[in-house]
């Protein structure tokens, strides 16, 4: 499983597994995403699976969810950074993914817990999961 991440040095595809940068793109981006229309104030960024639905908020922490397509949510990510973009599997919403000003965390229990993963990219923009 790997993820697209779109920086301020291009488009790099990232190893979730392996936690190695498989390419770089300098001249690639990503597609720009519509962020969903949530109705919650201070969005930076949206994403979405089924009913899984996480915002990425600009205050701590800086996550919510709700796995009821929005009629509920609760906070996620105390312990996470200042956050710039995520992205949930299409394949399975347990699987997050958060970006930093220049880190990747992945989750894999719907953002209850995170794991830091290796790679320091250039400043991130975006990011996706790989097709």
């Amino acid at each position: 499983m790997n993820a697209l991440v779109q920086t301020a040095d291009g488009l790099f595809v990232v190893d979730l597994e392996t936690e190695a940068i498989l390419v770089h793109e300098p001249e690639e981006e990503l597609e720009p995403e519509q962020p969903l229309e949530l109705g919650l104030p201070r969005v930076i960024a949206t994403a979405a699976t089924g009913s899984t639905v996480i915002a990425l908020v600009d205050r701590r922490p800086p996550l919510v969810v709700s796995h009821d397509a929005g009629r509920t949510w609760h906070e996620a990510g105390g312990g996470l950074p200042p956050g710039r973009a995520v992205a949930v599997s299409p394949d399975n919403p347990d699987l997050v993914l958060f970006a930093a000003r220049n880190r990747l965390y992945l989750s894999s229990d719907g953002g209850r817990f995170w794991r830091s993963l290796a790679p320091e990219l250039p400043e991130i923009k975006a990011l996706s999961w790989e097709a």
